[in-house]
């Protein structure tokens, strides 16, 4: 049995880690709300932006198709893997690696390079898998400027055809307790097909369709990129706060039965030291 210093050390210990993990939660907290913020302001933009570049390519002479839409047989394949750059948030990074493991499983035919944007990515692939780059510090100061800066390099790469196919993999934001690992295809970018009869509306193109479209799939690609570290951002906060919270709660507990042993403890103690003070003085008494 441990000696009541011993366990007095640990509930101290407790105690420590435990204004620790409750300060690391209230932190989280009040960057979530700015987080979620953001990414609810920046989606329907996202979305409308996506809407226009569908109608108006729809309307476009399906023979020139934009270079960041055209198809092509797939051989390299880039995954771009969205974390953070600390840990202490529960499952929120290490799901996007098991993702990251699950399509190199499924795509194993294809040449497979990664970007990493966060060091916990980097560092679970960095000896096992071929990456292509790290991005992580955009993270030092995250702005649009700087996420399209990367996303520039990531388009220059498809249009060289160094990859045929580019994805997204990140956390999408639902609520404080819950993110969802999402997979999105961002080149080439997808075209909604339907055998419905289109709705013809005419349009005023100034100056024209194609040149409308060269500066607003570009826009789009760069969004649909800064959206998605912004959805990891307002997840890992959130992943974050609740993983401290039932770090504190769990602490609190292990605390809690410490202090029941430590009682326990003492009081055998007392009883030990009132019987040998008995004994003693029923022997002298006997003597």
């Amino acid at each position: 049995m441990a000696n009541l210093k011993e366990i007095r050390g640990r509930i101290s210990s407790i105690s420590s880690t435990m204004q620790i993990t409750r300060a690391m939660k209230m932190v989280s907290a009040a960057k979530l709300k700015k987080a979620q913020d953001a990414i609810v302001m920046l989606r329907p933009y996202s979305e409308k932006l996506q809407e226009i570049i569908q109608n108006v390519n729809s309307s476009s002479d399906p023979d020139q198709v934009s270079i960041y839409a055209q198809k092509r047989e797939v051989k390299r394949v880039l995954f771009i893997a969205v974390t953070s750059n600390r840990g202490l948030a529960g499952a929120f990074n290490s799901s996007i690696v098991k993702e990251l493991n699950n399509q190199f499983q499924n795509n194993s035919q294809y040449e497979i390079e990664i970007l990493t944007i966060g060091k916990k990515a980097y560092d679970a692939v960095r000896r096992s898998r071929t990456v292509y780059a790290n991005e992580s510090a955009v993270f030092d100061n995250l702005n649009f400027d700087a996420v399209s800066n990367l996303t520039e390099g990531v388009m220059d790469s498809f249009k060289e055809g160094k990859f045929d196919e580019i994805y997204l993999i990140y956390n999408k934001f639902i609520n404080a307790a819950t993110q969802e690992v999402t997979k999105e295809q961002l080149l080439p970018i997808l075209m909604p097909e339907t055998t419905e009869p289109q709705v013809e509306t005419d349009y005023i193109f100034e100056p024209n369709k194609n040149e409308i479209l060269d500066n607003l799939i570009p826009k789009s690609i760069k969004t649909q990129v800064f959206k998605a570290v912004l959805d990891s951002v307002a997840s890992e906060h959130g992943a974050r706060m609740t993983a401290m919270h039932k770090a504190t709660d769990n602490a609190q507990a292990l605390k809690n039965d410490l202090v029941i042993f430590y009682n326990k403890a003492r009081q055998a103690a007392i009883t030990n030291e009132i019987l040998e003070i008995v004994s003693g003085a029923e022997a002298l008494k006997n003597s």
